[in-house]
């Protein structure tokens, strides 16, 4: 970094004449002298020791004249808001040119009015407080100027001794004879301590209003003022009531010494100051992609990462990832509420002093801290028509009608004691745009969102869990899980190459496995919700998500073959063993690959990579590395040929309009293209689709995997969720039709690939009999069908059970 700029001509208040600078000896010796005309004689003595010992041992000044702080690592969206800071000291560096007026007169106001007059130690100020300490007895006033601070902070410590005290003048002389004024205020605006991490005004500024300095009002200004003395007695998030009588004394010096009018003090005054709390840093909710890119950067940079002042710019957008943090949340709390209230989160016994009763529900909510919009409150009274509930800030709610239907059993006599709503239970409130408080819960199902753009894998939106601070487990990248039926498009694709299409008739009709060891369990899969439908196209068995029908395809086309075509799509092999089940999503599976996977159909065959870096700058602005990416149709290798893309593009079209991701047709497009999942018991939930511009997947489940409900599936849990993103995401978007390949024919109404047409290569049926097919067509003639059982094919069923001997 180079040394702190120049001084311009409009920088401060107007200085007095200044007078032709003494060298360094006449400085001290001013000094001795002052200090012997106040009358102390013992400080007096020490300068003069100081003088002959200590001056020739003063440290250099390199630090402060190559000045390079340490600026923590930032991280910011794509249209770069800030979403992320990492590092021991917040800091922002501003030139002195560039700090406004009021915010410079209020830091002198009550730092060092006499800044601007003195050669670095202000010798009335401690002629002042010489008197008063020989007055008094002791010290009751500093007497530090804003120079004497900066060698304070730069080279020595914070002991409060005389020695030191003439250790910092001397260095405080000796840095007046280096650097301008202006130099020294701007480095100590951009060093000094302010709180909360902040260090630095322009930090500071950040930190604790969410603004730049420039934007920063008197009030603000002034209350930032306050904070060098004792950062922890005023901060305004810990102590707002000390941080504003702090506020309106240097407003009042500020009045005193005429930097402001009347008016200015007076409105100054009354405005009200909104600070932000810690839960409040960020005005993005993406935490989970902060936590992401920091341990990307401390695996390449280490601690260096945290002090060299890099700037990420990644590839989210804010608007996108605040549709997804708003959609996974509102679809965890949907579920929450369908499946009732459990009770309050713990109880705290209130004693009758209202002192001692406000001070132990501060202690009881401070462990249970607000989430978001979601707000933690004391139960003071309770009746099944209404509730009143305390907040920590001593404010009270009462709620009542339709914001007790929800826990409306916890109210009522036979509630068990540890779910029944009492004096001293603590519960959630969530407010309606009305003003309205209704009880609510923190959900303990989980879930993520992740967005990509198809055609180079850009990650536009990431939420990894319902809240960052409450599990930090990302479950976008690191919760493998059975993906159920939103594996099948997978499958179906590996059987395109095999001759089957969309028109193959394929059986919907029981299988069953014996097992094959003893005490082993057979095997019997069944479609969701029981029952088969028997001949079907594949088609129309996809849109229904057929079990029994997927199976059978698998075993046409062979598992080892299946397991392999997979990884065209960034699947491991190795977590979707080679066997049937495969076909019903039993391996195991991240939203993030899911994401990369079905990306594929989307932008026509090509294999791209997720990526969340963009741009890595130095705190100079020095790109310090760019992504590359891998983009569909230039620089993207092809994992599936154009044909197949296309025909698994209509089949996915055809599941979100007419199959069991239909409830996506509210967002009013023909150009949505998805799949539903829902694993064994309903363990897990997901929705995986996209529309051509962008991707998304979304999943619902617990942590500790268990039953998210008999009634719970992919449609009704998942999908949901990514319609409320899609549906902002997707807004002003026009309709894409994806071009049709070369080698795609369409034959009455269904597509083929050219070299798999009927009677040339098209596998036409798959696990049906003539005796069916033709009971079929009698049924669809009008003619009344002739009873026959389904005759198995023996070697099919022979390959079925080789597969499971000894699994």
């Amino acid at each position: 970094m180079q040394s702190p700029s120049p001084t311009p001509d409009n920088a401060a208040p107007p200085p007095a004449p200044k007078a032709r600078k003494r060298p360094l000896w006449a400085r001290l010796l001013l000094g001795f002298v002052g200090l012997v005309a106040a009358g102390i004689v013992g400080v007096a003595l020490v300068i003069g020791y100081g003088l002959v010992v200590a001056a020739p041992n003063l440290p250099s000044l390199d630090a402060l004249t190559d000045y390079r702080p340490k600026v923590p690592l930032r991280i910011y969206t794509a249209d770069h808001v800030l979403i992320g800071e990492f590092g021991e000291e917040r800091r922002d560096i501003v030139r002195i040119q560039d700090v406004p007026d009021h915010l410079k007169k209020a830091i002198l106001a009550i730092e060092d009015a006499r800044f601007y007059e003195h050669g670095g130690v202000d010798l009335t100020g401690i002629a002042r407080a010489g008197i008063v300490a020989l007055t008094n007895g002791h010290a009751t006033q500093g007497a530090s100027t804003i120079t004497m601070q900066v060698a304070r902070n730069f080279f020595l410590s914070s002991e409060k001794t005389y020695t030191r005290k003439i250790y910092e003048m001397m260095l405080a002389y000796k840095i007046e004879t280096k650097l301008t004024k202006d130099q020294i205020l701007e480095v100590y605006m951009n060093q000094i301590y302010l709180g909360q991490r902040a260090y630095g005004f322009a930090s500071a500024a950040h930190v604790y209003f969410g603004k730049d300095m420039k934007d920063l009002t008197l009030a603000e200004a002034a209350m930032l003022a306050g904070l060098p003395k004792a950062p922890s007695a005023y901060n305004p998030v810990v102590n707002p009531k000390r941080a504003k009588v702090r506020q309106e004394y240097i407003l009042q010096r500020m009045l005193e010494l005429h930097y402001i009018t009347r008016q200015q003090y007076d409105d100054a005054v009354k405005q009200p100051l909104v600070v932000k709390g810690a839960a409040r840093e960020f005005s993005v909710h993406a935490e989970y992609v902060a936590e992401m890119v920091r341990q990307m950067m401390y695996a390449q940079y280490h601690e260096e990462a945290y002090t060299r002042g890099l700037n990420v710019v990644t590839t989210i957008d804010s608007a996108a990832q605040d549709a997804a943090y708003r959609a996974v949340r509102k679809g965890l709390m949907d579920y929450e509420r369908r499946h009732g209230y459990r009770g309050p989160e713990a109880f705290v016994d209130l004693p009758q002093d209202a002192g001692e009763r406000e001070q132990e529900i501060d202690d009881a909510l401070l462990e249970h801290p607000d989430n978001g919009e979601i707000i933690a409150a004391v139960v003071t009274s309770a009746s099944p028509k209404q509730v009143q509930a305390t907040f920590i800030d001593g404010n009270t709610a009462t709620i009542e009608g339709d914001g007790l239907r929800f826990a409306q059993y916890a109210l009522g006599p036979r509630a068990q004691p540890n779910s029944r709503i009492r004096p001293g239970a603590i519960i959630r409130l969530v407010r309606d745009d009305d003003g309205k408080w209704s009880i609510t819960q923190l959900p303990q199902v989980e879930g993520a969102l992740v967005s990509v753009v198809p055609q180079d894998g850009a990650i536009r939106a990431l939420v990894g869990g319902f809240d960052f601070n409450k599990n930090k487990f990302n479950h976008v990248t690191q919760a493998w899980r059975q993906p159920g039926s939103s594996f099948k498009p997978f499958i179906y694709s590996a059987s395109l190459e095999k001759g089957l299409g969309p028109a193959t008739i394929i059986n919907d009709a029981p299988l069953f496995f014996p097992a094959t060891t003893p005490g082993g369990e057979a095997w019997e899969p069944k479609n969701y919700g029981g029952g088969f439908d028997g001949p079907m196209t594949m088609r129309t068995a996809l849109q229904k998500s057929k079990n029994l029908v997927s199976i059978r395809i698998l075993n046409y086309i062979g598992t080892r073959y299946a397991q392999q075509y997979i990884t065209r799509f960034g699947f491991d092999a190795e977590r979707h063993p080679a066997y049937l089940p495969m076909a019903l999503g039993a391996g195991l599976v991240t939203p993030l690959q899911m994401a990369s996977g079905v990306s594929v159909f989307a932008n026509g065959g090509y294999r791209i990579n997720p990526y969340l870096i963009a741009e890595v700058t130095d705190q100079r602005g020095m790109v310090v590395a760019h992504a590359q990416p891998l983009i569909a149709e230039q620089n993207a290798p092809r994992a599936i040929d154009a044909r197949n893309a296309y025909v698994m593009n209509s089949l996915l079209q055809s599941v979100a309009q007419h199959g069991t991701g239909a409830r996506s047709n509210v967002l009013g497009r023909t150009d949505l293209a998805g799949k539903t999942g829902t694993t064994n018991e309903s363990r897990d939930a997901w929705f995986v689709g996209y529309q051509h511009t962008l991707t998304a997947v979304a999943w619902i489940g617990y942590d500790n995997p268990r039953s998210l409900g008999d009634r719970e599936t992919g449609g009704g849990l998942a999908l949901p969720v990514w319609i409320d993103y899609m549906s902002r995401m997707l807004k002003g978007v026009p309709p894409y039709k994806m071009p049709m390949p070369d080698g795609v024919v369409t034959l009455g109404d269904e597509l083929y690939f050219d070299g798999f047409t009927p009677g040339h290569g098209f596998v036409s049926t798959v696990g049906v009999s003539q005796e069916t097919l033709d009971a079929q067509a009698s049924a669809a003639a009008g003619a009344e069908p002739q009873p026959a059982p389904e005759r198995v094919d023996e070697k099919e069923k022979q390959d079925i059970m080789n597969l499971f001997k000894g699994h």
